[in-house]
């Protein structure tokens, strides 16, 4: 499936430029907290701009008996392979973008003009070889791993957590990249809004009548790459597998037909939900691949709220974010973030987009 939006205002911000803001490198955050609802967290009213200074536990009391919360449980895969070049021993850099059939993955190599088709890589001493098939669309290889073994015991042995490139720190625990309800194995990156909760928390919420709804997006490295050109319109979206089972759409529907709020945690789930949605405002259990692009001018079918992370100046991720809650507002909810040291990024701090009076 291959939706675009088709709602644009040409007044609205459609360069990239529109979304730029001066980031002091500092306020990257490069390691995860290691209590994860400790994170600040900034609440803004989408309609008002009007801002609140929290701590992500107390998302809670924003939450209303009959919402309901929709969380990505996909789970990072260890996908990051460092080799040697069989027949020279040069080091190379393996990334698994996305499985093609059985043991063939498409894949990042660098560097990349060492590996042509028939070249071979090696891992862990050989317990992991790798056969460079073909190169696809972006410079990307097809490559056919051989091993013994169940391949993901192998790759929970030899591989190492695909942190963003702006994460210069090694992450001492594998665990931290992941939520703490990660389930189904296929991400390159974390969906990180969902970093923040803990299963204490998650209870709590249930208790006070919220209903959890889980989808899945398998985040694909796509999230990371950077807008090349000015005119929004002329970007290409990378595309993501989704699935939205039966109980998580009734869920949503329950909501919606209550008079409950939508809550997305994470721009993976807000882009899994408007995927899936159906013309009436509904949505029904199905599978597909997105390539989702929502920016100023979308009309939400399902997403009354968001709870993400700060993103990159100029990213396809602030775009979406600004289409929920205005352009203006966004940028002026990052500033005002940056000039209180909120942590940005992956392992940053999170806010929340809401119409709660504030």
């Amino acid at each position: 499936m291959n939706k675009i939006n088709t709602g644009a205002d040409p007044n609205l911000g459609l360069r990239t430029s529109d979304y730029y803001f001066d980031l002091p490198q500092e306020l990257i955050a490069q390691d995860p907290l290691e209590h994860r609802a400790e994170a600040k967290l900034l609440v803004m009213n989408k309609e008002s701009g009007r801002i609140e200074h929290k701590i992500f536990k107390d998302i809670i009391d924003y939450l209303r008996p009959g919402d309901c919360l929709v969380l990505n449980d996909t789970k990072v895969i260890p996908a990051r392979l460092l080799g040697t070049k069989k027949d020279t021993g040069a080091a190379i850099e393996l990334l698994l973008l996305k499985r093609r059939e059985n043991d063939i993955w498409e894949t990042l190599v660098r560097p990349g003009k060492k590996l042509r088709p028939g070249a071979e890589v090696t891992f862990g001493d050989g317990i992991l070889t790798g056969k460079i098939l073909d190169v696809v669309e972006e410079g990307n290889r097809l490559v056919q791993f051989q091993y013994e073994g169940i391949f993901e015991e192998v790759l929970d042995k030899l591989g190492e957590m695909p942190l963003p490139p702006y994460i210069t720190h090694k992450l001492q625990d594998k665990n931290m990249y992941q939520t703490v309800y990660a389930k189904y194995e296929g991400s390159a990156a974390a969906p990180t809004a969902g970093l923040h909760f803990t299963n204490e928390l998650l209870s709590d919420i249930q208790k006070k009548g919220v209903d959890i709804a889980y989808v899945t997006l398998h985040v694909g490295l796509g999230t990371f790459r950077p807008v090349k050109v000015d005119n929004v319109l002329e970007h290409h979206m990378h595309t993501e597998w989704y699935q939205v089972n039966e109980e998580a759409a009734a869920k949503i529907n329950k909501a919606k037909e209550s008079g409950g709020r939508v809550i997305c945690v994470g721009t993976t789930s807000c882009r899994t939900i408007e995927s899936a949605a159906l013309e009436d405002g509904r949505i029904e259990a199905c599978a597909d691949n997105t390539s989702i692009f929502i920016y100023p001018g979308y009309k939400f079918k399902l997403t009354d709220c968001l709870i993400t992370n700060f993103h990159l100046p100029e990213s396809t991720l602030v775009m979406l974010v600004s289409a929920l809650a205005g352009r203006e507002n966004v940028l002026n909810a990052y500033e005002e973030a940056i000039k209180n040291r909120y942590r940005f990024f992956s392992f940053g701090d999170a806010c929340f987009f809401t119409d709660d009076e504030i």
